[in-house]
């Protein structure tokens, strides 16, 4: 049965964890998507944060996974997630090490890929079967359908041997031996410290798996393809940062990551699912819709220097809140600029409240 603290909020902290950790005193509730819960509070004279998942048939498995990733990540030195001081399974709430938020730097693109790299290599071949973390899910048979279904209603003509080469390309990326350990969402807002390597740390690791690392590596060239936030990186920054992630995993594993990174970018650009949030990826042929319907995802920012968009407040920041932008009135009615990006935009084109991918 939990315990609930009366504060500022309702806090569920059970006996099991009081007993294990003290009494958490909570300072506020922080914002977070609708799949969580998430608290400030004070835990023996210093901040922690509290999170509670919730929301959907899955949260079990969202917790689960979340947990199992902490715990596998917390191998790496320098940490690249934060500390799991606690857990309770059957209220699905974890209790974590507080991290200050911090400005971005001017590359920060190229710390957030050598953590990835860490993150990544914190799981080797002896992990493939002993954690409940599933294998990543890439794209089907269904994408390839949809894919060139999309050709063939904007009447580009699809050569006899793209579906070939699409199947192939889906046994490479489905191959076995791929096992490190995927973030599921390594969007700028789901990470905290991108002043340096040092002291980035990965959050909300719902929807962790095994794979090949190059699948989030293409981020980079593929605009953040699960997140609200849409980074363009500017082509030498992204060489550099692309430099920093193989360095950083071979000098790690001794070997180079498994797998293709041009299979890894084709994996998300034949992908519908990638242009909505996870609660909309339900099944809909999303690129066949995209020819008659418009909808929006997010916010756009006109040119500016590459770093992240303004993030939102979540449990990475306890100073006073900042007014909150209206979001857009539906998110159903915004066609994408037709015009190519400039080389140092940022646009977001997900949704502004940020459903979990």
């Amino acid at each position: 049965m939990i315990g609930w603290f009366r504060g500022c909020h309702d806090l569920p902290v059970g006996e099991q964890l009081r007993a294990a950790m003290g009494s958490p005193r909570p300072i506020r509730r922080l914002a977070s998507s609708p799949r969580s819960q998430v608290w400030l509070v004070e835990l023996d004279g210093s901040p922690a944060v509290v999170k509670q998942v919730v929301g959907g048939l899955d949260a079990a498995d969202r917790y689960a996974r979340e947990v199992t990733a902490l715990r596998l990540a917390a191998r790496v030195r320098p940490p690249v997630v934060p500390t799991l001081i606690g857990a309770a399974p059957h209220a699905r709430v974890l209790v974590l090490e507080y991290v200050p938020a911090r400005g971005a730097a001017g590359d920060w693109v190229v710390g957030w890929a050598t953590a990835l790299a860490r993150l990544h290599a914190a799981t080797g071949p002896a992990d493939a079967h002993a954690h409940e973390l599933p294998r990543w899910s890439g794209p089907t048979d269904a994408d390839i359908e949809a894919f060139g279904g999309l050709a063939t209603t904007l009447g580009v003509p699809v050569p006899p041997g793209v579906p070939g080469e699409l199947e192939r390309l889906l046994d490479r990326l489905g191959a076995a031996g791929h096992h490190a350990l995927l973030h599921g969402d390594p969007c700028p807002d789901n990470v905290l410290g991108l002043r340096s390597a040092a002291e980035t740390r990965f959050i909300d690791l719902e929807h962790a798996s095994l794979g090949s690392g190059l699948v989030e590596l293409a981020y980079l060239r593929m605009g953040f393809p699960t997140c609200w936030c849409v980074t363009v990186v500017p082509s030498p920054l992204r060489a550099e940062a692309e430099i920093a992630y193989h360095a950083t995993y071979r000098a790690l594993t001794g070997t180079a990551p498994p797998g293709d990174l041009t299979d890894a970018c084709a994996s998300w650009l034949i992908r519908g699912d990638a242009l909505v949030e996870r609660a909309r990826r339900d099944g809909t042929d999303h690129l066949a819709r995209l020819t008659c319907k418009d909808w929006r995802w997010g916010t756009a920012t006109g040119p500016r220097a590459p770093h992240p968009p303004a993030r939102r407040r979540r449990h990475d920041d306890h100073r006073q809140p900042r007014p909150r932008r209206t979001p857009p009135a539906h998110r159903d009615a915004a066609r994408p600029d037709p015009a190519p990006l400039a080389p140092h935009e940022t646009t977001a084109r997900r949704h502004h409240h940020r459903p979990r991918p």
